[in-house]
């Protein structure tokens, strides 16, 4: 199966569409609801919590793992794909290192990047993201480098992913915390004309968020670049597509309450969910 994390349910936004996009795939979810939010905690503590749940999906077979959450892709991919991923399978005997055995680790932020170029033409871009996403600069640093010539800048959006796991993203108080944020990123570069929704939890926030942008700006969410990211790297990987098992299943897993899972996660995807809760560590 294909695993699918994220520290809370914003990833649940990424998975609907790798649904949509690939129905016969199998996928496994795991939030890790216990210790989120991730996105004011230090690199070293986002890095381990990330670590420690990949690792807990190969351990229940995947072979290929979506970090379905712009801090974990900010803070943990990188030195996972280039450092855990280098050492040796704990999984069996055969001596050879994960890599070697076929394990994978995806991000969010490069499939969205990759295509922001095409999108805007002041090649002015703004992020709305966490507090650890910006000051990461990770979305800055991979448009730079695809684009050199976009400017980017960056708006940290604290309250918007509690906002939406309450429940509360058609309130007026999530229409006066979304225009705040968007008139404090406009400030800083009236030229934007393409903004990144670098959290998965804003898409339910669309409403809001088109209230608070002016006419002619696009909205950028990552769930359909990401599902079609993949679909083209398991096009490009027929290795790694042939370990994925094809039975339109999926599991979902939390850290925390299963009830609290499920109520959450129906604002997400309007159904019902089995869910089971486990533990990392």
């Amino acid at each position: 199966m294909i695993g699918v994390f994220d520290s809370g349910y914003g990833g649940l936004t990424i998975l609907k569409q790798l649904r949509e996009t690939l129905p016969e795939y199998d996928f496994i979810y795991l939030g890790d609801n216990a210790r989120a939010p991730y996105g004011s905690r230090s690199f070293d503590v986002v890095y381990e919590f990330t670590r420690q749940s990949v690792m807990k999906l190969f351990s229940m077979g995947c072979h290929l793992v979506i970090l379905a959450c712009n801090t974990a892709s900010a803070k943990a991919l990188r030195t996972i794909q280039q450092h855990d991923l280098k050492q040796t399978s704990p999984f069996d005997d055969s001596g050879l290192t994960l890599e070697e055995e076929g394990y994978r680790v995806l991000g969010v932020i490069r499939p969205t990047t990759e295509i922001i170029g095409n999108l805007t033409h002041t090649r002015h871009v703004g992020i709305v993201a966490t507090e650890g996403t910006i000051r990461s600069e990770s979305y800055n640093m991979e448009i730079t480098k695809l684009f050199p010539d976009i400017k980017v800048s960056g708006q940290a959006c604290p309250l918007w992913a509690a906002i939406v796991e309450a429940g509360e993203a058609d309130s007026e108080g999530a229409e006066y915390f979304v225009r705040k944020r968007i008139g404090q990123l406009l400030a800083k570069d009236a030229d934007i004309d393409t903004i990144i929704l670098g959290c998965t939890h804003y898409p339910l926030l669309m409403k809001a968020l088109k209230k608070a942008v002016p006419s002619g700006i696009n909205l950028v969410s990552q769930g359909d670049w990401v599902a079609a990211s993949l679909k083209n790297y398991l096009q490009r990987h027929p290795e790694t597509d042939a370990r994925c098992s094809k039975g339109g299943m999926i599991r979902y897993y939390t850290t925390e309450s299963e009830e609290r899972f499920k109520e959450i996660a129906a604002k997400f995807l309007n159904e019902d969910l089995d869910v089971q809760r486990i533990n990392i560590i």
